[in-house]
């Protein structure tokens, strides 16, 4: 399970996170909604470790990884999806795969084949260059290339911003397949509500930095959320 306890950020003297906790556990997806500017993806950063926290704690599997680097926290099992996707350009698919290769042992270092289940169209395309991709595709090869890291906690920031609503619907069918299979939490951040409410698991709620809402799907107003996540 994920712990975040009481986190603040900043960002030079502003202030992007206050006070924020929230749980991830295995089996299930959390979302993480609000609008922009709100802090989803500096939560992301946090638990990551692509920025420092200024207070708090974040708790992974029983152990304290506050200070461990990015690097380590990946080791341990946390793959990041981030927004806008972040393939290597240049690099073929099969190459943007195998980064993927770098928190593994070196005898686990093969792209399952379960990969091109999920992702048919990555496996005609392996030899093309992921900047010739559409982003439907490149958002596909950055969920498969953090599922090459068997990940046992998986973070994807707005997977469907920017993309056709056909690949939006297999996004959406794999997140729920994987949590179906019961072997990792997901933590993913939306601006839409439609689509987190019927993956989500558990619904957490950022407005301004501060956590407004956290609950079990049932158990929130979904009024009150929409309310919440409108302009």
């Amino acid at each position: 399970m994920l712990e975040v306890r009481s986190v603040d950020l900043h960002y030079g003297a502003a202030i992007a996170l206050r006070q924020v906790s929230l749980t991830a556990q295995i089996g299930e997806v959390t979302c993480l909604l609000g609008r922009n500017g709100v802090g989803k993806t500096s939560l992301l950063r946090a638990i990551t470790g692509a920025h420092p926290i200024s207070a708090g704690t974040i708790i992974w599997e029983g152990q304290d990884i506050t200070r461990l680097p990015t690097y380590e926290r990946a080791s341990r099992g946390i793959a990041s999806v981030p927004q806008g996707r972040d393939i290597f350009p240049l690099l073929t698919v099969r190459e943007n795969l195998e980064t993927g290769f770098a928190v593994l042992p070196r005898r686990e270092r093969k792209v399952p084949d379960e990969i091109f289940d999920l992702f048919p169209i990555l496996k005609t395309m392996l030899r093309r260059r992921g900047g010739d991709l559409s982003g439907g595709q490149q958002q596909q090869l950055a969920i498969a290339r953090a599922l090459v890291m068997k990940p046992r906690l998986l973070v994807l920031d707005e997977p469907t911003e920017g993309i056709q609503p056909s690949i939006i619907k297999d996004i959406g069918r794999i997140i729920d397949l994987l949590r179906t299979r019961g072997g990792m939490a997901i933590l993913l951040v939306e601006q839409y509500f439609d689509f987190a409410r019927d993956l989500a698991s558990r619904i957490v709620v950022m407005d301004r930095g501060d956590v407004v809402l956290n609950g079990r799907r049932e158990e929130l107003n979904e009024d009150d959320v929409r309310r919440r996540l409108s302009v």
